[in-house]
C-alpha cells in the first residue's frame, strides 16, 4: 500500500513538473531595451540597419553612443516613434529585430501584420489579386540586393512608401488585405517578380516610368 502511495506521488510531481514547465513557455519574454552606454551585438545589429539605411555614419562598433542615439532619434521621427533615442520594444519592433515578446513564430506574425498595413495604405480599394502583388513587390524586395533583407528594413526604407509619410500605414489593415499579406507571404506573386509598382495617374517620378512594365493589375502598373 506505501508502495502504491508514493507512485501516486511521483505521478502528482510528475504532472505538476510538466503543468508549470508548459506554463513557463507561454509566459512572454521582456525585449531589452538598448540605451546610451549599452553595447554588445543587438547594438552592432541596431547600427548596421541604420547605416544601411542612411541614418547613421558611424563606426558599426557595438557602443551605443551619441551617434547611435541621434540615429535612433532620426529613425523614429521620421516613422511616427516617440524620438527619445532609447531602442525599445517599438522601436526594435521598426527595425525588424525579433522582440522576443511571444512565443515560437511570433517574428513571421509580426511581418505579416507590417505586410498587411501596408498592401492596406497602398492598395486599398484595389482588386484582390493586385493587393497580393503589392505585398509580393515587398517580399522581391526582401530578397533582392539592392534593397533591405527583412520587411521591416524594406517597409521603413525611407523615401520608399508615401504611406509611412502621409499616416496611411498607421491605420489598421483591413481583413482582405490581412488575406492577401498572408498569400503572398505563402508564396503568391501576380506582379511576376516585380521589385517596384507605381500608379500612373499619380507618379510624378520620370525615373519611374523608364523601368520595364512586367504586369498591370488595377490601378498599378508593376516593374523591375
Amino acid at each position: 500500500m506505501e508502495q502504491d502511495k508514493n507512485k501516486r506521488r511521483r505521478m502528482v510531481l510528475l504532472l505538476l513538473t510538466v503543468l508549470l514547465l508548459a506554463g513557463l513557455a507561454a509566459i512572454p519574454v521582456s525585449a531589452a531595451t538598448y540605451r546610451k552606454g549599452s553595447s554588445g551585438e543587438a547594438v552592432r545589429t541596431i547600427q548596421q540597419k541604420l547605416k544601411r539605411w542612411g541614418y547613421y555614419d558611424g563606426a558599426v562598433d557595438g557602443i551605443y553612443g551619441n551617434e547611435t542615439v541621434k540615429a535612433v532619434k532620426a529613425f523614429q521621427k521620421k516613422n511616427g516613434l516617440t524620438a527619445d533615442g532609447i531602442c525599445g520594444k517599438a522601436t526594435q519592433k521598426a527595425l525588424g529585430m525579433a522582440t522576443g515578446t511571444s512565443a515560437a513564430g511570433a517574428g513571421q506574425q509580426d511581418d505579416l501584420y507590417l505586410l498587411a498595413k501596408m498592401i492596406s495604405a497602398e492598395a486599398r480599394g484595389e482588386p484582390y489579386v493586385g493587393q497580393v502583388a503589392v505585398g509580393a513587390v515587398i517580399l522581391n524586395r526582401v530578397k533582392h540586393p539592392s534593397f533591405p533583407n527583412s520587411i521591416a528594413g524594406v517597409l521603413y526604407q525611407p523615401g520608399a512608401f508615401t504611406a509611412l509619410s502621409d499616416g496611411q500605414f498607421n491605420l489598421e489593415p483591413e481583413e482582405q488585405c490581412r488575406r492577401a499579406a498572408r498569400d503572398a507571404m505563402n508564396g503568391w506573386d501576380p506582379s511576376g517578380g516585380a521589385i517596384y509598382y507605381y500608379n500612373p495617374a499619380k507618379s510624378t517620378s520620370s525615373w519611374i516610368f523608364s523601368r520595364e512594365t512586367i504586369a498591370v493589375i488595377g490601378k498599378h502598373v508593376f516593374a523591375k
